[in-house]
Parts: structure tokens; C-alpha cells; sequence
């Protein structure tokens, strides 16, 4: 998997370096500083920031004066690598001294980690359906900090996370019309191959076989065939648990005979991030939790209103037995995640985790950079939780109260894939979900809001984000068994 530019570490900085970009901190500079060459202009407008930054004249040659804050923030050097970033875009090289002296130890590492991530992430662009840009970019940084080989581990690491990212937004950012649910598996297949992992592809007939009646019902109405992916790590020895994870891949969503307005279709390229997300997140398994034993379930399909698309009212039946009433066909992506939940809980694992872009509601409860977390497992989902505070990833928990579960009743089927009444839409799809996982622990992200960004800020560029995978590597990685109940 290809990253935007190339990343190294070295403890000093390099003499061949074609710009060097420095730390300065809050309140640092003054306008008589020693080797700087600062106007008033300059000094007001350069305060130190996080992120800021400003070409100045001095000693040694041109800089690139990067604020970082009071430099003790790890997290924050995502920010000041990604406004490296953007700010060298035009030189080909640049080596990045700015981690702050007073970080040591972890919180070195940490930073290195952080600022390589911001680097690499600040270049990303999609740009695949446009003419060659002629012009330079930036093609490789370095790491310029002492710590010898763990920062060096520190900086590849999140080389390695960073390219699954760059994974997730290039397929979220790929047309719907190119990346059809046969383009995804045979992506998959290039992945699994790529990192040694087991991959089983199922066609329209396997399908049919393994009676995935809500992947089958969203799929009715598109000329392209679905295809469901799974994906296996298996560690050399006894695993030390066995997770789950599994993908919502709607590859594009129309919303059916439920047809969306033209402003709500707009963007439903993105309806496969959860998918996406846990492809990339199997990719990093093998490095990262080398003693788990991980599977995703990836239904994947369009939601199209062919001549045989499914028509509101009509039954689908999952993979677990349960009936589902269809009133509205752009609640779609439960119907799939039905099957795939109901795959995995058959395979009986100690945890299950589901990301997907579910719905609307739960961005207008939490934003478009919180995900919601619901689930069946209180340590489960505090442990999600906590992975996503120290991945820098925005989560929120969310309750799946059982006064919701009485709307889901049907008069025709086990439930309806939709509540009865207007309220709570991102709870309601949590308690239909928590239908098809049995007693396992199970949690169920809502990215609807974060993996996708409408405009670019800090490390992250306007359009598929890779939310998700931090994530995802932060709770693999740390990994211990399940306390019961």
C-alpha cells in the first residue's frame, strides 16, 4: 500500500536537506531574536500556535518556522507534521526538527509517531481522474529526533498505519461506478495477499447458499452483483483471543425505492468506509496483534432501484432465521450488517466490532467528526472507548435503551428495519443490529459523520478520512481477555 511520501528518522539534521523546518514555541520569537531575520509584521502575526507557520531568513539558511504550542501535546505534532506538510508542498524533501526538548521517553515516541502520521497525511490527495501535475511535491521527510531505534520503530509504525489510512480514502473517495462490490473483493484479495491473510470470496450463488437474505434484498435492485468478503488472520500457535470485526459495503447508496433527494445521494460513494476501515485494519493485524486470531465480514453491494428492487413492504429473511419487514429501503446498511453480524456470531469470537455510516441521525446527535458507540458489553465498549482516546479519534457513547426495541415490532415479520416513530434513529438502528449477535460481546460504531470530511483541516483532507483504523490498532494491539457479563 503506497503512502503519499516516504518517511525516514535520523537524530540530526541531514546537511543535504532541502528545507528544514523548526519547533518554535509559544511566545518563543522576538523580533531581535539571534540569526533571525524578522520583521514587525512577522513577529505579530507568528505567535508559536500549534500548526502555525512561517518561512523566515536566518543563520543557517532559509527556515520553516512551525509553532508547537508548549510542545509537550504528543497528539498535537498530527497537526504540526500536517501544516509541515502543506507548507513544503512545493519542495521535494524537508527534515523536521521540531519535536520539543522537553519530551522524553514515550512521549517522544508518541510525538515521532504523531508528527509522521501529520506528514504523511497532510500529503494525501486523491487524485487519480485528474491530468499529471508537472510541478514538484513533496516526496520524502525526515524525522529529525534523538532516541535512536525506538523512535525509528516509533516513525514506522505509523508509516504502516498511516498507508492503511491512505487505503480507506482511496477506496471511500473511489466513484461507486468504478468500485462495484466485484472491484472491492478483488481489492480485498490484492490486500489479502499482500499480508498474509486467508480471504474467502463469496459469489451471487454462494451467497444465495449461505441464505444472506438482507445482503440478497439490498442487492435486488442493482445490475451489479454482491459479493461477501471474509477475511482471516490466524496466529502460529494457540491466539490469544479471537475478535471480529465487521464492515457495512454499500459501495454506493441511492437509497433504493426510497430514492435519497439529489443532496442526499451526493457523497454516497462513502457508504463502504466501514468496510474499508476494516480491510485496512486487517492489513496492520499481522504486525500489530501477531497473537490474535482477527476475521471481518464485509457484505458488500450497491443500493440501486433496478426493476427488481426491493419494494417497501416486502420480507427479507437474515441469515440467523429472523424476518425483516422493509418500510424504507434506504435503511439498507442494517439489512446487510444483519448477515454479517450473524456470520460472525456463528463463529462464535470473544468480541465483535461493526463500523458503519449508518445514519443521519447520529450526526445530528454528535457532529460530523464524533462517531457513537453503542453495544451489549459495558468493558467492551469502554475499552473501545479508551482506544479512541489514545488514537486521537473522536467517539461518543450512545445507549441502546429497551423502550426503543418495541417500535422494531412487526405485524408481518420478527421486526421492521425501521422504528415506527421519528426519534432516536441512531439507537433505534443500534437495537436492530444487537438483534443478530446473540449473547457475544458486541459494539457497534457509528461513523456516519467521521468518515467523511466536507472540507480539509488539520491532517485530514476533504473527503474519506480512514477514520476508524487508529482505532482499531489501539484496541487489537493492547488486547487481554473479556471479564464475563
Amino acid at each position: 500500500m503506497p503512502t503519499t511520501i516516504t518517511i525516514d528518522h535520523a537524530p540530526a539534521i541531514p546537511e543535504d536537506a532541502e528545507l528544514v523546518a523548526i519547533g518554535v514555541r509559544s511566545g518563543e520569537l522576538a523580533a531581535d531574536a539571534p540569526g533571525l531575520d524578522l520583521g514587525l509584521a512577522d513577529l505579530a502575526r507568528f505567535e508559536g500556535k500549534v500548526g502555525q507557520t512561517l518561512v523566515a531568513a536566518t543563520d543557517d539558511g532559509t527556515r520553516l518556522l512551525v509553532g508547537i504550542g508548549d510542545g509537550t501535546d504528543p497528539a498535537a505534532y498530527r497537526r504540526i507534521g500536517a501544516a509541515v506538510a502543506k507548507a513544503a508542498s512545493a519542495q521535494v524533501s524537508v527534515a523536521v526538527d521540531v519535536l520539543s526538548a522537553d519530551l522524553s521517553g514515550t512521549a517522544r515516541n508518541a510525538a515521532a509517531e504523531a508528527l509522521t502520521h501529520g506528514l504523511i497525511l497532510g500529503t494525501y490527495r486523491f487524485d487519480r481522474y485528474k491530468e499529471p501535475d508537472p510541478a514538484p511535491a513533496l516526496a520524502t521527510a525526515t524525522v529529525v529526533a534523538k532516541g535512536g531505534q525506538r523512535v525509528t520503530d516509533a516513525v514506522a509504525r505509523s508509516v504502516a498505519v498511516a498507508a492503511a489510512m491512505v487505503l480507506v480514502r482511496d477506496l471511500v473517495n473511489t466513484p461507486g461506478g468504478d468500485l462495484t462490490p466485484v472491484a472491492f473483493a478483488k481489492r480485498a484479495t490484492e490486500v489479502a495477499e499482500e499480508s498474509g491473510l486467508e480471504i474467502e470470496v463469496l459469489d451471487l450463488a454462494a451467497i444465495r447458499k449461505a441464505k444472506l437474505g438482507g445482503l440478497l434484498g439490498v442487492a435486488r435492485g442493482s445490475a451489479q452483483q454482491p459479493r461477501f468478503v471474509k477475511l482471516t488472520y490466524r496466529p502460529d500457535g494457540k491466539p490469544r483471543g479471537r475478535i471480529a470485526l465487521v464492515g457495512k459495503g454499500v459501495t454506493f447508496d441511492s437509497g433504493g425505492l426510497s430514492i435519497k433527494s439529489a443532496t442526499g445521494m451526493d457523497g454516497m460513494k462513502t457508504d463502504m468506509a466501514g468496510a474499508a476501515t476494516a480491510l485496512a485494519a486487517m492489513s496492520l493485524v499481522p504486525s500489530f496483534a501477531p497473537r490474535l486470531e482477527v476475521t471481518a465480514y464485509l457484505p458488500l453491494t450497491d443500493n440501486m432501484l433496478g426493476p427488481d428492487a426491493t419494494r417497501v413492504g416486502d420480507v427479507l429473511r437474515a441469515r440467523n432465521g429472523k424476518t425483516i419487514e422493509v418500510l424504507n429501503t434506504d435503511a439498507e446498511g442494517r439489512l446487510i450488517l444483519a448477515d454479517g453480524l450473524s456470520l460472525a456470531a456463528e463463529d462464535e469470537p470473544d468480541a465483535i466490532v461493526d463500523l458503519a455510516t449508518l445514519t443521519g441521525a447520529c450526526m445530528v446527535a454528535l457532529g460530523d467528526r464524533t462517531a457513537g458507540v453503542m453495544g451489549n458489553h459495558d468493558v467492551l465498549r469502554q475499552r473501545v472507548l479508551d482506544a479512541a482516546e489514545s488514537a486521537g479519534e473522536a467517539m461518543w457513547p450512545l445507549p441502546l435503551p429497551d423502550h426503543l426495541r418495541k417500535p422494531l415490532d412487526s405485524e408481518v415479520a420478527d421486526l421492521r428495519n425501521i422504528g415506527s416513530g421519528p426519534y432516536g434513529g441512531a439507537l433505534t438502528a443500534g437495537i436492530f443490529l444487537r438483534e443478530f449477535v446473540g449473547d457475544c460481546p458486541w459494539v457497534h460504531l457509528d461513523i456516519a459523520g467521521p468518515a467523511g470530511a466536507s472540507a480539509g483541516y488539520d491532517e485530514v483532507a476533504k473527503g474519506g478520512t480512514g477514520y476508524g483504523v487508529r482505532t482499531l490498532v489501539a484496541l487489537l494491539s493492547s488486547w487481554t481477555k473479556l471479564p464475563a457479563g
